[in-house]
């Protein structure tokens, strides 16, 4: 099976529209959603009808923190990341904010697991930012595979020879073997906010027949994104950010 792992996309319509369109032409058979589907962007309802949409086609969909904010504010969040928020409850209706408040904190798919968050507590919104932190994901887990979002850098974790995981830094369209005989977790990025100074969008393309990962990245017209946060009249560094991919 051909799938591909979509996270936080936060919003942001065009960076979406363009990793659904890449997954497609690359076949994709199935698709995942590693939640924080709003926050930092414009277009929170356009962004959860396409995941309520593509849930009823068959796609599988967790909750994110920003997700969860919507019903419970928290301090957690910036005034910038507040204001995003509140735009967000404005926006979306009834229906989409149940949607987003019935979806679970992960999903079990033997041999894989999903997660936003760490599986060691995911309610706790912990970073999966070590390989301390992806030894406790994985160990909670308890699959040969763990999809992690929320970090919006990409990253794969590996086990090592006596049992430990270890860091590699995946080079965007080259595939990686990821044979059952080890254990592995995947940060699949960000789809609508990378942060790595370049502004395209990121996601993670698995073939399970072939046992290989691949991080993608598409480039998208991400100064049309920074103009509907304008327009929005959301916080200015919202639009920066999403310009300049930091």
């Amino acid at each position: 099976m051909r799938i591909a792992f979509l996270s936080d996309i936060h919003a942001n319509r065009e960076a979406l529209d363009a990793c659904l369109r890449d997954a497609r032409a690359r076949g994709a058979e199935r698709l995942v959603f590693l939640g924080d589907f709003v926050g930092y962007g414009a277009d929170a309802a356009a962004v959860v009808a396409r995941i309520v949409d593509e849930v009823s086609r068959g796609a599988v969909a967790i909750k994110g923190n920003h997700d969860a904010a919507l019903d419970k504010r928290s301090g957690y969040f910036n005034d910038a990341a507040q204001a995003a928020l509140d735009w967000a409850r404005r926006t979306l209706d009834s229906t989409q904010r149940a949607f987003l408040a019935g979806l679970p904190l992960t999903v079990d798919d033997a041999p894989r697991f999903y997660v936003h968050a760490s599986a060691a507590a995911p309610e706790r919104w912990d970073y999966v930012d070590s390989p301390a932190a992806a030894q406790r994901c994985v160990d909670a887990a308890g699959q040969t595979y763990t999809f992690v979002g929320h970090v919006h850098d990409q990253m794969l974790y590996y086990e090592g020879a006596r049992g430990r995981m270890l860091a590699f830094q995946p080079v965007p369209g080259t595939a990686i073997p990821i044979g059952a005989h080890r254990r592995w977790l995947a940060i699949v990025g960000s789809v609508g906010q990378p942060r790595d100074r370049r502004p395209a969008a990121g996601y993670a393309w698995l073939d399970d027949a072939r046992s290989e990962i691949t991080f993608i990245r598409v480039p998208y017209d991400h100064v049309a994104a920074a103009r509907r946060i304008r327009t929005a009249g959301l916080p200015e560094s919202l639009a920066y950010r999403v310009e300049l991919g930091i």
